[in-house]
């Protein structure tokens, strides 16, 4: 519910389109009506039409069962880059990005010695975007962090590819439009492979190289089907585009193995596991797209992103207990920090953060420190500290929640 032009608007009210777009027009700025004081809002150009927007920084302003609720950056790696290497100008919409990677080559590649994760060489450095980090932004973006009892069996490749486009949208990296350098794999289908096909050659063109000067790369986002030998050097086999390999050298490969093993190792216990990748590509001489960075991100069945096999069994109960959550994500944070693994938003008037202490953490101090973040940002803390067994009972579903019903 947004107030707007001293009027309460629901978005699938008679009129909202056009009421929003001349409060775009006339940089009005809404409220969202959440809470009873009311949060300003602002409307964002987004294509052919508008919309509302939360202002940077205002998220957890807002009530936790409100769909413009974020949590605090604090409790996640968002935190160490928002105002830095994510900017967000509220007056025209866009959001400036600061890459912490090469977005073209120039002679020969050089491979970085974490595999060109990113998410640990420039783990000290909230001033640009790891390739872990831009993949993060956009999930969080995309809202596919987020999760409710309603989603159950409605989130598709095609529903994460539309999300990931539009969160793409009004974003600038190096001067560039982002979703221009984006290429995400649609949907195949038999009936419609040529049409796929022509657009798919189409935006790798993008990549391919000059006469002269250093060759442009494109951003490849996509579930991975499997990474082998090839007959020449190796290859990574994405879903959706299966008659189109990605070319890696076995340099690549190898650091790949060494720095991935965790996340190699979870994708490889469990089927119910998606493997998303992200990487910097160029189209070498004979036009065979190849990869000069990469890194890679364990998601489960919802497409809700994990680091672990004890995140992945919080997030399961969660799933099947109907409860509502934010999933915490890492970006340029180290493995050894701590974050909140979960949000809940739907425990009561204020978010519970769920966090998982490992074994080789200062458990106590690590636990304390947690509940204290939680406390200073409105929030109560529950901790898995891994030592100590099995996962804790689990916070209760608010009876006043709106997802109360959906779990009965």
């Amino acid at each position: 519910m947004y107030l707007i032009q001293g009027r309460r608007w629901n978005p699938d009210d008679a009129g909202f389109d056009e009421v929003v777009s001349a409060a775009h027009a006339t940089h009005l700025r809404p409220l969202c009506l959440c809470l009873v004081e009311g949060i300003e809002m602002y409307v964002a150009r987004l294509g052919d039409g508008y919309l509302i927007k939360r202002m940077p920084y205002t998220g957890s302003h807002h009530a936790p069962d409100c769909p413009s609720y974020e949590p605090p950056a604090e409790f996640s790696g968002l935190g160490q880059v928002l105002g830095s290497a994510i900017t967000e100008d509220p007056v025209n919409g866009v959001t400036a990005l600061k890459l912490g990677f090469s977005m073209s080559k120039a002679g020969a590649r050089s491979i970085d010695p974490d595999c060109g994760d990113g998410g640990d060489s420039v783990a000290t450095d909230g001033t640009k975007l790891s390739l872990r980090g831009l993949l993060h932004y956009l999930w969080d973006q995309a809202e596919l962090t987020h999760w409710h009892p309603g989603f159950a069996g409605k989130r598709s490749w095609a529903t994460v590819r539309k999300h990931l486009l539009i969160a793409a949208e009004n974003k600038i990296a190096r001067g560039t439009a982002l979703q221009s350098r984006l290429y995400i794999p649609e949907v195949f289908t038999v009936e419609h492979r040529d049409e796929i096909n022509a657009r798919r050659v189409a935006q790798l063109m993008h990549a391919a190289g000059r006469p002269k000067g250093p060759r442009p790369l494109m951003l490849l986002i996509g579930e991975v089907k499997e990474i082998v030998p090839a007959r020449y050097g190796f290859k990574a086999v994405i879903k959706h585009v299966p008659d189109q390999p990605f070319a890696l050298d076995e340099q690549l490969y190898r650091r790949m193995g060494r720095r991935f093993e965790r996340q190699l190792s979870l994708w490889g216990a469990s089927d119910a596991i998606h493997m998303m990748l992200i990487a910097t590509f160029g189209l070498n001489d004979a036009g065979v797209p190849t990869i000069e960075e990469l890194s890679l991100m364990p998601v489960t069945g919802q497409w809700l992103p994990i680091e672990d096999s004890f995140e992945q069994q919080l997030l399961e109960r969660l799933v099947r207990d109907g409860r509502a959550f934010v999933k915490g994500l890492r970006y340029n944070l180290p493995a050894g920090q701590m974050l909140a693994s979960v949000i809940l938003t739907d425990a009561g008037e204020s978010p519970v953060v769920l966090c998982i202490v490992p074994r080789s953490a200062d458990d106590e101090q690590t636990a304390v420190a947690m509940k204290d973040l939680a406390q200073v940002n409105g929030a109560s803390a529950w901790v898995w500290r891994l030592d100590q067994g099995a996962m804790p009972t689990l916070p209760g579903l608010s009876r006043s929640s709106p997802h109360a019903q959906c779990s009965a």
